[in-house]
């Protein structure tokens, strides 16, 4: 790999601690929070993005309607079965679910699985600083580089390194600190 794949490979890994981050619930209404919730319909399981339209009408509410007015038993039991603590209410044609305010536990819960999420983007930084790497030393070794090219390698793919690690960081304080907001 190189030092393009390898920064690519952090990208990644940081772009996906993001879209994780949005999916952790904060005291605020968000359609993100029901971005991994699934439906069955069809015979066959659907993402609830992908069957209805979610929106945020008032900062604790959540408005779903649902492509097909049928699907509403549907999606209201893929919103149960999820488990995020909502109880949706049936109006008609659409869905509303009312936001609670979130406890202190709940929200220590939530900065600890947000943590996590963040150590894990890290093994996945460390690991592209692994195989980035070692495709310097095979390049070294089949004799496409010097070695002080791969010592330059490794030292800048070490930055990256330090320079991802410092964003999942920020990233994770930032998300605490609004977690934590009353």
């Amino acid at each position: 790999m190189n030092l393009d794949g390898t920064k690519k490979e952090m990208e990644k890994v940081l772009a996906h601690l993001k879209e994780e981050f949005k999916a952790l619930r904060t005291n605020r209404a968000s359609s993100s929070m029901l971005d991994h919730v699934t439906v069955e319909m069809y015979g066959t399981e659907m993402r609830l993005r992908d069957v209805a339209n979610v929106t945020t009408p008032e900062s604790r509410q959540l408005l779903i309607t649902p492509f097909d007015p049928q699907a509403v038993g549907a999606i209201a039991k893929g919103i149960e079965r999820a488990n995020l603590g909502f109880n949706p209410a049936v109006e008609g044609n659409t869905l509303r679910i009312n936001v609670p305010p979130m406890t202190e536990e709940i929200r220590l819960r939530i900065v600890k699985d947000a943590k996590e999420k963040a150590e894990k983007a890290k093994i996945g930084i460390r690991e592209a600083r692994r195989k980035g790497n070692e495709g310097l030393k095979q390049q070294k070794a089949s004799g496409m580089i010097a070695e002080d090219e791969q010592k330059r390698g490794e030292k800048r793919i070490q930055e990256l390194t330090d320079e991802s690690c410092k964003q999942v960081d920020l990233l994770f304080a930032e998300k605490e600190r609004d977690l934590m907001a009353v």
